[in-house]
C-alpha cells in the first residue's frame, strides 16, 4: 500500500515538471545541440552543409571584427556593470524607508526598466543628436564645442553604456531593496547603541547581509550586458568603424546578412562559453558561501 502510494506521488511529481521539460528540451537544449552542430559545418540558407571541422572557429579568431567585438562586448560590460551595481545599491540605501515619497522614487526609477528597447534608444537618441540635441544645447549653453556621441569613436559605445545603465537600472535597485528589508532592525538597534557610524554599520552588518544578492545581481547584469544587440543596432548600428559593434550583432550580420550559418553558429558558442563562465562563477561563490 505504501509502495504503490509512493509510485503514484512520484509519477504525480513527473508530470507536474513535465511541461518545463518539454519546454527545455525544446527550446534549449534542442536548439542548443544544433547550434553546436552547425558550428562545426559550412553552411548556407540554400544547402544542408557538410562537416569542416575547426574551420570555422578558425575564420572566426583570425576574423578582425570578431576581435573588435569581443573586446568592445567585453569594455561595454566594463563600463555598465560596476556602475548598474553601485548606483543600483546606492538608491537603495536612499530609499530604503516605508514613506510614501521613497515608494514613489522607487516607482520612477523603475518605471524606465519596462520601455521597450526601440522608446528607448528613441529617447537617448534625441538626447545625444548632434546640433539639435538636448546635450548639445547644454554644450552650447556654456559656449562649449558640442560634442559628437553618437558618430564618435571614442564616444560610441560610452553613450550607449549611459542609456543601458537607465534602462537597467531599475532592477538592480529593487533587488537590493528586498535584500536591505529583510536585514533585522535589530542588527541595526544594536550598532546604534555602540554609538557606531554609518560606514561601520555598513561595512559590518549591511555589506556582509546583502554580499549574496550583490553576487546575484553581478552575475545578472554579465549576462545581460553581454547581449548587447538592440541599443548598439538602433542608436549607431554598430558604427563608427565597428567602434559599438557587439558579439551579438557579429553573430546576427554573419547569420542573417551574409548567410554564414556555421561562423555564426560559432560565435554564438563562444558567447554561450562566456556566458556560462559567468554563471559557474556565481554558482561557485554561492556554494563557497554557504
Amino acid at each position: 500500500m505504501i509502495e504503490a502510494r509512493s509510485n503514484k506521488e512520484r509519477w504525480s511529481n513527473m508530470l507536474f515538471i513535465a511541461p518545463y521539460m518539454c519546454i527545455f528540451i525544446g527550446m534549449i537544449a534542442v536548439p542548443l545541440v544544433w547550434g553546436i552542430d552547425l558550428s562545426f559545418k559550412k553552411v548556407d540558407l540554400f544547402s544542408p552543409g557538410h562537416y569542416v571541422g575547426w574551420k570555422n572557429y578558425e575564420r572566426l579568431f583570425s576574423n578582425d571584427i570578431f576581435l573588435q567585438t569581443v573586446g568592445n562586448t567585453f569594455y561595454f560590460v566594463l563600463l555598465t556593470v560596476p556602475a548598474l551595481i553601485i548606483v543600483g545599491l546606492l538608491l537603495a540605501l536612499a530609499l530604503n524607508r516605508q514613506t510614501r515619497t521613497a515608494n514613489i522614487l522607487r516607482g520612477i526609477f523603475f518605471a524606465s526598466t519596462i520601455l521597450s528597447v526601440t522608446v528607448v534608444t528613441l529617447i537617448w537618441r534625441i538626447i545625444f543628436i548632434p546640433n539639435d540635441g538636448f546635450m548639445s544645447m547644454v554644450f552650447k549653453a556654456f559656449d562649449m564645442t558640442p560634442i559628437p556621441f553618437l558618430s564618435s569613436p571614442d564616444w560610441a559605445l560610452g553613450s550607449i553604456a549611459i542609456a543601458t545603465i537607465w534602462w537597467c537600472l531599475g532592477l538592480p535597485m529593487i533587488l537590493f531593496t528586498a535584500a536591505l528589508q529583510q536585514i533585522p532592525k535589530e542588527l541595526y538597534e544594536a550598532a546604534e547603541l555602540d554609538n557606531a557610524s554609518k560606514w561601520a554599520t555598513f561595512r559590518s552588518i549591511t555589506f556582509p547581509s546583502i554580499t549574496r544578492t550583490i553576487v546575484l545581481v553581478l552575475i545578472i547584469q554579465i549576462i545581460m550586458q553581454f547581449q548587447l544587440f538592440g541599443q548598439a543596432l538602433l542608436m549607431t548600428n554598430g558604427g563608427p568603424n565597428n567602434a559599438s559593434r557587439s558579439i551579438v550583432m557579429f553573430i546576427y550580420d554573419a547569420g542573417f546578412r551574409r548567410w554564414d550559418i556555421g561562423m555564426a553558429a560559432a560565435a554564438s558558442q563562444v558567447l554561450f562559453i562566456i556566458i556560462l563562465i559567468a554563471a559557474l562563477a556565481q554558482f561557485a561563490f554561492s556554494r563557497k558561501k554557504g
